[in-house]
This record gives C-alpha cells, sequence and structure tokens, in this order.
C-alpha cells in the first residue's frame, strides 16, 4: 500500500482528519526547509507538501511567489530539492507531495525525474498546469514508479470535468476551495459542502481542501466537510516573518501542533 493512502486508511478508521502543510522549498534555505519538515513531521502533519519555486507561479498569492523568489535568488534546483527530500526520507516516513509547475520537471527529464523522484522518496506530485489530458507525457513514468498524481478540482470546475479528472487521479483530491490564487480571500462553508459531495459522488478517493485556510479555527470548522485540509500561506508568511531566528523549527512546529490539535 502507498503511503498516502495508507495515511488516509489509517486516519479514517481513527475518524480523523488529515493536516497537509505546504512549505516552499529552499526558502529562507534547503537546510531551513529540511529542518521544517521534520519538525512538521514531529508536530503531527500527515502530509509535507514541498513546494518547487518556479518563476511564474500563476496559482500562487504574493505570500508564496516572494518566497519562489528567494528561493531562485539562492540558487535552488529541482535537483537540490530532491537530494533534500532524500535527506528527510531517512528520518521520516511521512508522506511528502511536490508541488509545483510542469516547466522544471520538463527541463529536468520526465524520466529522470520520475526515476529520482522514486529513489528518493517522493510520494505524489502535483503539477498545478498539466491538466489530465496533457499528463501522458510526463505520468507514462511517474505511473510506473507509483508516484501519484494529485489533480486539482476548483469551484468552477463543472460535472463532467469533475468526473473526468476523478478518472485519473490518484492519492487524493485536492479541492480548491476560492477562486483566485493562493492565501487571497477565506472559502466559504457551504459552498465547500456542496463542491465536495459533488467530487464524493464521482470519486472514491479523498478530498482534501485548500486555499484560504490559515488559522486552527478555520481548519477545525473547514475539516469535517472533507478527509483534510491544506495549510500553505500561513506557514510561508510565518517562516517569512522568523526566518531569521535560531528556532526557526520550533516556531513551525508550534504553529502546525495548533492546528492539528484543533482537527476533529
Amino acid at each position: 500500500m502507498k503511503r498516502i493512502e495508507k495515511v488516509f486508511r489509517s486516519l479514517r478508521m481513527k475518524n480523523e482528519k488529515a493536516l497537509i502543510a505546504y512549505v516552499t522549498a529552499g526558502d529562507p534555505s534547503l537546510k531551513n526547509t529540511e529542518e521544517i519538515l521534520l519538525a512538521l513531521d514531529k508536530a503531527g502533519v500527515d502530509i509535507l507538501e514541498v513546494g518547487v519555486p518556479f518563476s511564474d507561479p500563476t496559482a500562487d498569492g504574493p505570500v508564496i511567489q516572494a518566497a519562489s523568489q528567494r528561493a531562485l535568488k539562492n540558487g535552488v534546483t529541482l535537483d537540490a530539492i530532491l537530494n533534500m527530500v532524500a535527506a528527510v526520507r531517512q528520518a521520516s516516513e511521512t508522506p511528502i507531495v511536490l508541488f509545483g509547475y510542469y516547466n522544471p520537471i520538463f527541463i529536468y527529464g520526465n524520466e529522470r525525474f520520475a526515476l529520482k523522484a522514486k529513489d528518493v522518496g517522493v510520494d505524489g506530485i502535483l503539477v498545478v498546469d498539466l491538466p489530465p489530458e496533457e499528463s501522458g507525457e510526463l505520468r507514462q513514468y511517474t505511473d510506473r514508479e507509483r508516484i501519484d498524481f494529485i489533480s486539482l478540482v476548483a469551484p468552477t470546475t463543472g460535472n463532467d470535468r469533475v468526473e473526468e479528472i476523478a478518472k485519473k487521479a490518484s492519492g487524493f483530491i485536492y479541492y480548491i476551495s476560492v477562486t483566485g490564487v493562493t492565501g487571497t480571500a477565506r472559502p466559504r462553508i457551504e459552498n465547500i459542502s456542496r463542491d465536495v459531495a459533488r467530487i464524493r459522488e464521482r470519486s472514491s478517493l479523498p478530498v482534501a481542501v485548500g486555499f484560504g485556510i490559515s488559522t486552527p479555527e478555520q481548519a477545525r470548522r473547514i475539516a469535517p466537510l472533507a478527509d483534510g485540509v491544506v495549510v500553505g500561506s500561513a506557514f510561508v508568511k510565518l517562516i517569512e516573518e522568523n526566518s531569521n531566528r535560531r528556532d526557526l523549527a520550533d516556531v513551525v512546529f508550534s504553529f502546525a501542533r495548533s492546528i492539528k490539535t484543533a482537527l476533529p
């Protein structure tokens, strides 16, 4: 059984919800990212989502865009991120998902990427700008390596499109709770409830809700509507505000723990 499937199955048996935490790799440094990921693991985060910096992150709000720019200025590369994941994997069995855009993978090489991602312990990928009908050139390699290809569903996604996405998705489905970019609006409970129900009618995969969840109280209210919640911009902002502190990982640990303990 793959790690992502195992985590959601275990949580379902305990009637608990998943906390998925996103951080931008290389902000403020790759060594910091490694320490932060291990702190998130220790805090009880169920899936670690690692953002691969890109120069034109169209789906990301200003907080994550700025983090990507800082990481790129630090010289962070996809290969260096994969090596960092390998170091994290030596100390953690928590599922790791790479979140990013297709260009860095394409330049790296699809087959080379899939082989190394599998070797270092990546469990899933979420490629924002690679829709299902265009994903075959990458998935021929990542599917072979049993790397989950996680798909996005938005409030504006029609039912037929949801069904098409669901047929090809694996791992879990990431529901974008607000239209627009990350971290710029608050999700509405009634919309989430309606759309998660639409997805569940068409897929047996777990559904995680992201975009706009930034506090323990929000996570507590939204988590019962799905199988998990994704918190991203709030972690990235916290890291930026405390980047010069020696106890940065401890600060992130405390915030992650406050969200995890708030979940039902």
